[in-house]
């Protein structure tokens, strides 16, 4: 079983990984769910107090936290949507030890009733029961880790870490609970009929349980829960000093030299960033505000003439979290140390082989084989691919030799050499409520389903929040979504992701609701929000996140939607919702200049296809760089710069700086869900590209073959959830396992050598 505390998906952070076109990412990530995600055993509880009479359990007091009324805590209205505008800071850590209070005394009630002989070990004392009784911890946590990517500040951070433990406490007695575990395993062993998905949150459950320390004793079980606190606190500080790092830094620019080159649409962000009054902005006149914030940075390393301020920029990017009062380096080791031991306690050598015990790789090897392989394609194209960019600024007068922080500028002079645009020119064709009617539309023609702006009045975090409602083929409502566009540095982390604030559930009656969440340039003056290219295909990864959560069919919610999901095979929908914004019909419908509504031309759509594949082999290898860095971090004893050193010397084709400090700020393994399962982006890609190929073997203009092909889709990656390993699920969808050549070809790599 699952506990819900708002797993987020994707994005996080990953616009500065790729430096290309994810956010990401997943989760994303939540940084709660580094802790929860070895609890995926058990949901929360029921409801009375009553003490089982064992000295094994140990318990809060009852009321030693009762002193917060319905009325007073709007954490504890939970009769509908969180009412976030009513949430303050003050209200998380009475609230939530409340619910904790209510959680603690619960949990006793259901051991006690396992523990009788007289009560039998069935799928509704154990599941249901937990499920309804979990659902206000549940409820009301994942709105407090919510409001900490969204709605950031020193009051809340407070109250968070103040209460943090508490939830991880609690939440680690469920995890351990023998009475649970053995009721469990009884069930099991009963050879009552259950269907694939119950046998599957079974297993799961069990399997999760022992990872959660279920079956520890005495030192080592005091140990483990030890280090599994202390990881909760280390991960949040990480979180925390990237996103205080990001805001203390800023360069003020004053002299009009300074932004020769820069796009309209950068000079207008950097003066609104650097006005005091936003009423009266002048983008022509300055001053202008340069910040590491990835709308701003991006496109200021691309366009950006002033090689100094490039560079000054670029090495502030790189040593993000690893100076003065918000220094990761040291966070870093201790992260490694405390999962490395509770491996062990495990009796696992190492993390890494622990955290792939729930996921579709069967071990490391099998994980560096993959990224071995890709690597052989990747790096011969990477190589090629920096001598042509090289030999490129050589002959547009650049004499300096070539350095990291003119990557980004030269590559984009020879992309509008090579494909006759430039990002820029693209960016009027794609306000984004043209590019959410698109996507609508075509979700509406692949999958059945219609959405549309909910009729409901919802309360928001912020006025630019918007709230939408799915219904199917037949008019029904199945579930719903909340869509936070723009980027708000002083209170929003980077990055984008979808997140859940509640998934399906027939035994609760709710149906999913999600949500979905970007940081992309917001509107400025007179002017709608403008997106880059590579935000429309964020906005459509994380759309794809959000329609496995919200068009499952699986009934149970430890298995519904994207819960259950092995952790290499969640990127499948959101990697596959990718490619369609490369299809023709597709762009009609996403595109529209924002001031005469023509459809971006196809002179430029056929320049964009063909860039898909514009160093791919650069891109290609720094995934899979990262993905091996974060597998070495998880297998070896090093010091992580040392680690470092070593993977990039492998993978990389022009070296870090002496001063990178990379790993001080990648979210993914240190504040997220990804230790020791980066690579999962390209274990899913090769899924996703391969799904998509699918599409293209009846003809992307054949679209009544297209949408015969949509609904198989919708029937197993989308509805399946976790009811279905995912290896089974593809093969329903594709009719056998999947294969790396679809990918290689969609980014023209299957003929390196």
């Amino acid at each position: 079983m699952s506990v819900n505390v708002g797993l987020g998906f994707c994005r996080f952070g990953c616009r500065e990984l790729l430096l290309r076109r994810r956010l990401c990412s997943w989760r994303r990530m939540n940084v709660y769910f580094v802790i929860i995600s070895i609890l995926l055993v058990v949901h929360l509880v029921t409801s009375s107090r009553t003490c089982p009479a064992n000295n094994d359990l140990y318990y809060l007091p009852i009321d030693r936290f009762c002193t917060v009324s319905q009325a007073d805590n709007p954490l504890l209205h939970q009769d509908g949507l969180p009412k976030f505008t009513k949430i303050k800071p003050r209200h998380v850590v009475p609230g939530i030890q409340k619910l904790v209070s209510d959680f603690e005394g619960n949990l006793h009630e259901v051991e006690l009733k396992l523990a009788d002989p007289v009560h039998k070990a069935t799928w509704t004392n154990i599941y249901d029961t937990l499920e309804v009784g979990g659902a206000p911890l549940s409820y009301g946590w994942s709105v407090v880790n919510h409001l900490m990517g969204v709605k950031n500040s020193d009051e809340l951070r407070t109250a968070y870490q103040e209460i943090q433990p508490l939830v991880v406490q609690v939440t680690t007695k469920l995890a351990q609970s023998q009475y649970i575990y053995n009721a469990i395993k009884t069930l099991e062993d009963s050879g009552v009929s259950l269907d694939e998905a119950q046998n599957r949150i079974i297993n799961s459950s069990l399997l999760a349980a022992q990872l959660g320390g279920v079956e520890l004793t005495g030192e080592k079980k005091e140990k483990f829960n030890a280090n599994r606190l202390q990881l909760a606190k280390l991960s949040m500080d990480f979180s925390n000093n990237v996103l205080d790092s990001i805001k203390s830094f800023h360069i003020m620019l004053t002299d009009k030299n300074d932004v020769e080159g820069l796009p309209s649409s950068l000079l207008q962000l950097m003066a609104f960033n650097a006005a005091e009054d936003k009423t009266s902005v002048n983008a022509e006149e300055g001053p202008w505000k340069l910040t590491l914030d990835m709308p701003c940075y991006e496109p200021f390393m691309k366009h950006s003439k002033q090689r100094q301020l490039r560079e000054k920029l670029y090495r502030a990017l790189i040593s993000k979290a690893s100076k003065d009062n918000h220094n990761n380096s040291d966070i870093i080791e201790n992260i490694r140390r405390l999962r490395q031991e509770n491996a062990e306690i495990l009796g696992f050598k190492n993390h890494a082989a622990k955290s792939l015990k729930t996921k579709m790789a069967k071990d490391v090897q099998e994980v560096m084989s993959l990224i071995q392989s890709l690597k052989k394609k990747s790096k011969v194209a990477a190589e090629r691919e920096i001598e042509e960019l090289k030999s490129f600024a050589s002959r547009h007068g650049f004499t300096e030799e070539l350095a990291q922080w003119d990557l980004t500028y030269w590559s984009e002079r020879q992309r509008e050499s090579l494909f006759n645009f430039s990002e820029e020119e693209l960016r009027p064709y794609f306000p984004l409520d043209k590019v959410l009617q698109g996507l609508f539309n075509l979700s509406s023609f692949l999958f059945g389903i219609k959405i549309q702006p909910s009729d409901s009045k919802v309360d928001v975090w912020h006025e630019d929040v918007k709230f939408f409602d799915i219904k199917n083929e037949q008019g029904e409502h199945i579930a719903s979504f909340y869509l936070d566009p723009y980027s708000r540095p002083a209170e929003k982390r980077g990055g984008a992701w979808m997140d859940t604030v509640w998934g399906k559930s027939e035994l609760l009656k709710r149906k999913p609701v999600a949500h979905l969440v970007c940081n992309q340039s917001p509107p400025v003056k007179d002017k709608p929000s403008l997106m880059t290219f590579r935000e429309v295909e964020t906005l459509f990864h994380e759309f794809g996140h959000g329609l496995q959560h919200m068009l499952t069919t699986v009934k149970y919610s430890d298995a519904a939607g994207i819960s259950n999901i092995e952790w290499d095979a969640v990127e499948l929908p959101s990697q596959f919702m990718e490619n369609w914004v490369y299809d023709e019909i597709t762009m009609e419908t996403i595109s529209g200049h924002y001031q005469t509504g023509e459809p971006l031309p196809k002179r430029l759509f056929e320049q964009l296809v063909k860039a898909r594949k514009y160093n791919a082999g650069l891109h290609m290898l720094r995934q899979l760089y990262f993905g091996a860095l974060d597998m070495e971090l998880h297998t070896s004893s090093d010091h992580w710069m040392d680690i470092m050193k070593r993977i990039s010397d492998e993978y990389t084709i022009i070296k870090p700086l002496p001063e990178d400090r990379f790993p001080c700020s990648f979210q993914h393994i240190f504040a997220g869900g990804y230790s020791a399962g980066y690579y999962s982006y390209k274990w899913a890609e090769v899924m996703s590209a391969d799904a998509f190929e699918a599409f293209q073997e009846v003809g992307l203009t054949n679209r009544e073959e297209v949408a015969r092909v949509g609904t198989r889709f919708r029937d197993t990656v989308l509805a399946l959830g976790g009811g279905v390993h995912p290896s089974k699920v593809f093969q329903k969808f594709r009719g056998r396992d999947p294969s790396p050549e679809p990918l290689l070809k969609m980014y023209g790599l299957s003929s390196e050598v």
